[in-house]
């Protein structure tokens, strides 16, 4: 009997915090949704900063493959003011060469990022600058 109220309890505690926590992540989207909005109407009535046009850019080059040294291959960041835009990247080897670009929304990538791409979005977003120096290479 002391085992179920207790189980029972259990459950009940969980559902509640599952519940609150999905209520607490919709207000949160909710306020971001809101404050985006007022920047852009913002930008739009006062025209001083068009927070849709690309202003945050960062090079990342690497050595992607093996057979490829002297960092040829690259990921290209290109952010507006909300965080959204695309991440072009170039992996380059002696016989061919692969470009893949993916859309950025809000600083996160809308497919999966290798960490090259992310650490792009990274650099554009905290303002270092167009080149950023690799901290490791994949292989």
């Amino acid at each position: 009997m002391l085992v179920t109220v207790v189980l029972l309890a259990g459950v009940f505690a969980g559902v509640t915090g599952v519940t609150i926590g999905l209520l607490t992540l919709r207000a949160a989207r909710g306020s971001v949704e809101e404050c985006l909005d007022a920047l852009a109407r913002k930008s739009a009535t006062d025209g001083s900063v068009d927070n849709k046009a690309i202003r945050d850019v960062a090079v990342y080059r690497y050595d992607a493959l093996e057979e490829m040294s002297g960092r040829m291959s690259f990921s290209v960041a290109l952010i507006d003011g909300f965080g959204d835009g695309i991440v072009l990247t170039s992996i380059n080897g002696r016989t061919e060469t692969r470009t893949y670009v993916r859309a950025v929304r809000g600083g996160k990538g809308m497919q999966p990022l290798a960490p090259e791409e992310e650490q792009a979005v990274r650099a554009a977003r905290l303002g270092i600058g167009p080149e950023v120096e690799p901290h490791r290479a994949r292989h």
